[in-house]
């Protein structure tokens, strides 16, 4: 088995009569149609780097098996929205791992989704090292517990949403976390 030592992040919606074909075309948009992908849970290695999606694909073959954290969601209800978003807590101490989540919905934007996505790995990290928080709270005071904690250095999200194709299509949307070795 191997650490990944790299991520990148990448997102993308799809269209098609066939509810396969649409999550097909999903990961064209993605740019990630020609791996084989493997789903994996939730940990962000240690001393795992973020790429930009050029540079993770530039390591990354046709037919390779790659690990990666994806949310995905599908509809064939025109104009219905869905939603799609992977949120990631990195810790303040470089060896110790961090939490990637997927969240996937209908009715949200993507910032609402994407915020609930980031909140979650946060709150997971935050378990993880101890931090005491009030999970009634909403996020944005969470946060600054979390940044006064000086124990969580950086949190982010990735999200794609859609409203439903007319004419009963399937429309699909993810996001990703993709693991480069």
């Amino acid at each position: 088995m191997y650490v990944p030592r790299y991520l990148f992040f990448t997102k993308g919606v799809g269209v098609h009569r066939e509810k396969l074909a649409s999550f097909e075309n999903a990961l064209r948009n993605a740019r990630i149609a020609h791996l084989n992908l493997v789903m994996v849970s939730s940990i962000f290695p240690p001393h795992c780097k973020i790429f930009d999606i050029e540079a993770g694909l530039s390591r990354l073959e046709p037919g390779e098996i790659t690990h990666c954290v994806m949310a995905r969601e599908q509809i064939n209800e025109a104009g219905r929205r869905v939603v799609a978003s992977i949120g990631l807590a990195i810790p303040a101490e470089p060896g110790r791992y961090g939490y990637l989540s997927e969240h996937h919905g209908f009715g949200q934007t993507e910032l609402e989704a994407g915020e609930y996505a980031e909140d979650l790995a946060a709150s997971m990290l935050a378990n993880t090292l101890g931090i005491e928080f009030d999970p009634d709270k909403d996020y944005d005071e969470r946060r600054e517990v979390y940044s006064l904690s000086g124990k969580i250095v950086e949190s982010q999200h990735i999200s794609q949403a859609a409203l439903g194709a007319e004419g009963h299509l399937w429309t699909t949307v993810l996001a990703a976390a993709v693991f480069v070795k």
